[in-house]
């Protein structure tokens, strides 16, 4: 019986010290309570309480908590019904706030924000509850910070989780899209078609541009080189003529050979000519050359490789021919033609 006195005391003794210090950890909040009243609050640390007067009425959770939202069906401006979920981020400042005016803290902030969802997308239609989450987010943290603020409490964020439409509604959203972008499609095919039209256009254009402007510069061209013929042909007169003023018979006859064999050539060269008529005595061509080649060396002008013309036929050999039945031909009688069809 000795020992058990002295036992109970140091029981005793370990119990008021317990009783006594209290170690808060971080992130928490101990509320102190005397005789059932609040008095202080215990921030994280040790504390030492008066014994059998204090004692620790509420543990608070500091630190930002995530509370979800529970999916609830909500009617829009346009009568759609769809089903919407969020979730909040809530932080405490003041814990005796929290525990003292408040019975559930949780529960409230839940309810708050389940009537405020529902308020804030029964006042948007449906289009606009899909593309600005952001404006109801918004809303949502402007009215549950303006009625927490009592309670100790303040909202970081509220997040719209999922929106819903009813499948019907999804169906109809599903062919709207894909006729919108349907639409685009043909939109920007016929803006390509249209441009490269106007790209060919443009193309034609300026094609058209140059060539009528080479027709321009070639037509320069041959006006040019018409008028230098002409000088020259002009020039070639001019000597001809001061060549007879002079009483050269070969200037006529260079003049009339040039003309003759201009003529000849033409004829031959028709692509719509089927048959040549050619005298059928060289002999007086012949002589014509001859008088040009004298005319060329008269003037002082040989022309490379140019030999003496040929000489006329002996009139042995005309007599020979006219022997045959011709009758005789002289260089200054009118020619009889052959005809050669191509």
């Amino acid at each position: 019986m000795a020992f058990i006195l002295p036992l109970v005391l140091v029981v005793l003794a370990i119990g008021l010290v317990l009783s006594t210090i209290k170690i808060v950890p971080q992130g928490f909040e101990f509320t102190v309570e005397r005789f059932g009243r609040y008095t202080r609050s215990l921030h994280p640390g040790i504390t030492i309480l008066t014994p059998f007067v204090d004692r620790i009425g509420r543990r608070v959770n500091m630190m930002e908590q995530v509370m979800e939202v529970p999916r609830q069906e909500v009617i829009t401006k346009d009568n759609v019904t769809v089903q919407v979920d969020a979730i909040v981020f809530i932080q405490v400042i003041d814990a005796a706030a929290s525990v003292y005016k408040v019975a559930n803290l949780n529960q409230a902030v839940i309810q708050l924000v389940m009537t405020n969802l529902r308020t804030v997308v029964g006042a948007l239609d449906l289009d606009e509850v899909l593309s600005k989450r952001e404006l109801i987010n918004s809303r949502l943290l402007t009215a549950l910070d303006a009625a927490t603020e009592p309670w100790g409490m303040k909202a970081a964020r509220v997040e719209i989780k999922d929106l819903q439409p009813p499948p019907d509604i999804t169906n109809a959203m599903t062919r709207q899209m894909k006729a919108e972008r349907e639409r685009r499609a043909v939109i920007t095919e016929a803006d390509g078609e249209k441009q490269a039209q106007i790209t060919r256009s443009e193309g034609a254009k300026q094609a058209a541009v140059l060539e009528a402007e080479g027709r321009r510069q070639a037509a320069f061209l041959d006006a040019e080189a018409r008028e230098r013929q002409a000088e020259a042909e002009a020039a070639a007169t001019a000597s001809v003529s001061e060549a007879i003023e002079k009483g050269s018979i070969q200037a006529i006859n260079y003049f009339i050979a040039q003309r003759y064999v201009d003529a000849f050539a033409k004829l031959a060269s028709s692509p719509q000519q089927r048959t040549v008529i050619v005298p059928a005595d060289f002999a007086a061509l012949a002589g014509t050359l001859g008088g040009i080649s004298e005319l060329a060396k008269t003037f002082g002008v040989v022309p490379p490789g140019a030999g003496a013309p040929p000489p006329p036929p002996e009139p042995s050999q005309r007599s020979r021919k006219g022997e045959g039945g011709a009758a005789p031909m002289t260089s200054g009688s009118p020619q009889p033609a052959q005809s050669f069809r191509s």
